[in-house]
């Protein structure tokens, strides 16, 4: 079985310049790349210990943030449209004092509906994460991912409010300890066999 090493090193790079995503211009780009690179770790880390469902789950956890990202997306786009439409504000000198308050209502009310959606979505795309990470401390014995991926949860879930971005920051921390942490060698452990009991020859 190939060893670890390139997986640990990708995962190492990649955690890390997630966390840089707070930098000014070029942090979006870092947290992008980041990404990605964590992505490919956690490929050659399934295949390595011949668990499809580890990638899978990582999968599945990014389809369900941009399905949630493009709904909320349409949803303001839509609603902010109709807002300008019905209005009837011109540029460059809108007068949004004539507005009545139902429009306003019209508009308020979508965008909080795509907030929830992104909630919703960012929720269940942790619980994926959590799986994948929770299956890779079982084969690899490093139980910090499983620890990051219950961070992350928990980070997700309290995200309505600002708290749940800190927590999910600290996830991510744990995660780049997480990927130093793996022994580059390591297998997929296999219990050993008790060895049979010895008697005695008469």
């Amino acid at each position: 079985m190939a060893p670890l090493s390139q997986a640990k090193i990708l995962g190492e790079i990649g955690s890390i310049l997630v966390v840089l995503t707070a930098i000014p211009r070029v942090g979006s780009l870092l947290g992008i790349a980041g990404f990605i690179l964590i992505l490919i770790a956690v490929k050659e880390i399934s295949d390595h210990v011949a668990d499809g469902s580890i990638f899978n789950n990582m999968l599945i956890s990014v389809g369900a943030a941009i399905v949630g990202i493009a709904v909320a997306a349409i949803l303001l786009i839509g609603s902010v449209a109709t807002f300008f439409i019905n209005s009837g504000i011109t540029f460059p000198n809108p007068d949004f004092t004539s507005i009545p308050a139902g429009q306003w209502v019209g508009l308020i009310v979508p965008i909080l509906g795509a907030l929830a959606v992104v909630w919703v979505a960012l929720i269940i795309s942790a619980v994926f994460v959590r799986r994948s990470y929770s299956s890779i401390a079982s084969k690899l014995g490093v139980d910090m991912f499983r620890t990051a991926g219950l961070v992350y949860l928990i980070g997700a879930a309290t995200s309505i409010v600002f708290v749940g971005f800190f927590i999910i920051f600290v996830a991510q921390v744990l995660l780049i300890v997480a990927f130093f942490s793996i022994p580059e060698n390591t297998a997929e452990q296999v219990p050993t066999p008790p060895s049979p009991p010895v008697t005695a020859s008469t």
